[in-house]
């Protein structure tokens, strides 16, 4: 009977023990904290926040507007900037007109020249005659063949048509200088047409940089996300770089954990992975995830991280991405990560 007694104790025993040891949950392949890509949104403007809506826990949508530094300022330089584009465009087309009359003076002047050598020609012609003239009534003469008088009409002649042909040297000479001179003025206009064309491209740049700085008094917010922090409220006055607010998209965040050298070989990207955070006292929730980042050089394990290994001396960083549409993961929250074998996203 002490025999039997004994053996249904053991049983007993054996039986308690397996129940134990079913009842203990798997330890955990690794231990992490959840992070999120966060984004500080600082001022691109000098001046007073006007208008300034962001709150704590507030969700944007990328490209919301959130806020106003003064733009009167700004708005009044773009003002001055555009007059002063504006006139000096102007005066581009005053250049141009003045460049079409001398260039219409210029061609009058071609015109009377060529009309003056025209003129010369038969001049020349004229004076050849004339002179011909001369000879034959000088030869007469020499003959008593021509009287005195018929030899100096025509010596009048030759030398008349001689200082006529002179004249239009000299007029063809003065019209040629002016042709040059209204080239040369052309030219110099052309200039002054780029010169104030370059101008012209100056003051748009300007008013474009005026316009950029105007537009920065908008304060944009730049992703979709949640605010975490305020660092400024309306009425205060900010500066360039100056901080506003830290946004941060948490429907998806990051877990940041550590593994050993022996736990790396079994680690791949791409790998499921169960991410495991306490809901409420005696309540444990799963989601699941994706090895996203693996570190290809080892680090001395982080104080606050335990590993499997009891804090080996250098351990690799993991992160794994996980969906948190539910918002379920907060920025620095525990997590308690199992690998998922064989579960390797393709």
């Amino acid at each position: 009977m002490q025999a039997i007694a004994a053996r249904r104790r053991w049983a007993v025993a054996l039986a308690c023990a397996l129940t134990s040891a079913c009842a203990r949950q798997p330890q955990p392949d690794a231990y992490g904290n959840v992070e999120a890509t966060e984004v500080v949104v600082s001022a691109e403007a000098s001046g007073r926040l006007v208008a300034y809506t962001v709150v704590e826990g507030q969700t944007l949508r990328a490209g919301a507007s959130v806020g106003t530094i003064d733009p009167t300022q700004l708005g009044l330089e773009r003002e001055q900037a555009a007059a002063q584009r504006t006139a000096t465009a102007a005066r581009v087309q005053e250049i141009r007109q003045q460049i079409a009359v001398v260039e219409a003076q210029r061609a009058a002047a071609i015109a009377q020249r060529d009309a003056a050598r025209a003129q010369r020609s038969a001049l020349a012609a004229q004076h050849e005659i004339a002179k011909r003239a001369y000879d034959r009534t000088t030869r007469l003469i020499a003959e008593q063949a021509a009287t005195a008088q018929q030899l100096d009409q025509a010596e009048r002649d030759y030398r008349t048509l001689g200082d006529q042909i002179a004249a239009q040297d000299e007029q063809i000479k003065a019209q040629e200088r002016q042709i040059a001179a209204q080239a040369a003025q052309i030219q110099a206009a052309h200039a002054q047409e780029q010169t104030i064309r370059a101008q012209v491209a100056a003051a748009d740049a300007q008013v474009n940089e005026v316009a950029e700085r105007l537009r920065k008094t908008d304060v944009t917010n730049p992703v979709a996300g949640t605010v975490l922090t305020t660092y400024v409220r309306a009425g205060e006055m900010v500066r360039p770089g100056e901080p506003l607010y830290r946004v941060a998209n948490l429907s998806s965040v990051e877990v940041r954990a550590y593994v050993s050298e022996p736990q790396l070989a079994r680690v791949r990207l791409g790998q499921g992975a169960a991410v495991t955070v306490d809901n409420g006292p005696d309540e444990r929730q799963t989601l699941q995830g994706v090895v996203s980042w693996v570190a290809s050089q080892a680090e001395f394990t982080p104080t606050p991280i335990q590993t499997r290994e009891e804090r080996a001396d250098l351990v690799y960083a993991i992160k794994i991405a996980v969906a948190n549409s539910g918002g379920v993961l907060k920025i620095g929250m525990p997590v308690d990560v199992q690998f998922l074998p064989n579960q390797v996203a393709r």
